[in-house]
């Protein structure tokens, strides 16, 4: 992947947390104010980044009214969103937050403490609901904690990391338009290996996110069985319609 290229640091927040947005201004005002709560008990200085994914609801306008910066991604695919955020981010640590996602103070504080120890070069935490669902649901939920403990994986909804490993990695691979957060799982660890630092999976504090793409398990069933048994598709965003089609709830 080639490097993009970011605004040099200075003595700027300490932190940057990018939530890459389409179509999320009814998200946006809860998940907002959860994270300038969440960011009002830590004593470093944090900023975030809205990354307007061409949105055509008034999601910039509501980040802004939120006191968020606002980075603008044309092309719509998730990865790129989140690289056009890091490019306007200035904090040393980058965090990356799902926009139907809250975050608690305790999720925070423990990801930004582990990248200020200097043994953890980054990783993500294991995820909840926002709301009572099916069993199809939990199975999912159940199969998906037991993977990233496991393998040490990230989920999309919250990933953090040190902004010299996202740089010298590239950042989200572009060519990606579904799991992408896998692939900078792995090459996250890869550089973390050669620093001899770590990959952390929080388990203490999930993230809460919504549901609302497991309303309807058909489409997840067809999904996950397309992309196992053909991988190519997360090439093509015509494929991956999944992941871009907004849900109506």
């Amino acid at each position: 992947m080639n490097k993009r290229p970011f605004p040099r640091l200075t003595h700027m927040p300490h932190y940057s947390v990018i939530i890459p947005a389409y179509n999320e201004a009814a998200w946006l005002p809860k998940s907002l104010a959860t994270l300038k709560a969440a960011m009002a008990t830590i004593a470093l200085k944090g900023e975030i980044i809205v990354a307007d994914n061409n949105s055509t609801d008034n999601t910039a306008q509501v980040a802004e009214a939120h006191g968020a910066k606002v980075a603008f991604e044309g092309k719509n695919q998730i990865s790129r969103a989140r690289n056009a955020g890091a490019a306007l981010a200035t904090g040393h640590y980058l965090i990356f937050l799902d926009a139907d996602s809250l975050i608690s103070p305790q999720l925070l504080k423990t990801a930004l403490d582990k990248l200020e120890d200097g043994r953890c070069c980054g990783g993500g935490t294991l995820i909840r609901f926002d709301r009572q669902t099916g069993v199809f649901s939990k199975l999912i939920l159940m199969f998906w904690t037991g993977v990233s403990r496991r393998f040490q994986l990230a989920a999309g909804s919250f990933v953090y990391c040190l902004r010299e490993a996202f740089e010298d990695i590239g950042g989200f691979s572009k060519y990606l338009y579904a799991g992408e957060e896998i692939r900078f799982s792995r090459d996250l660890k890869r550089w973390g290996k050669k620093k001899r630092m770590s990959f952390c999976v929080i388990t203490e504090y999930p993230i809460t996110t919504s549901a609302r793409k497991l309303d309807h398990p058909e489409r997840v069933i067809l999904m996950t069985a397309l992309c196992l048994f053909f991988p190519f598709l997360i090439f093509f965003r015509s494929l991956c319609w999944y992941w871009y089609k907004r849900p109506e709830n």
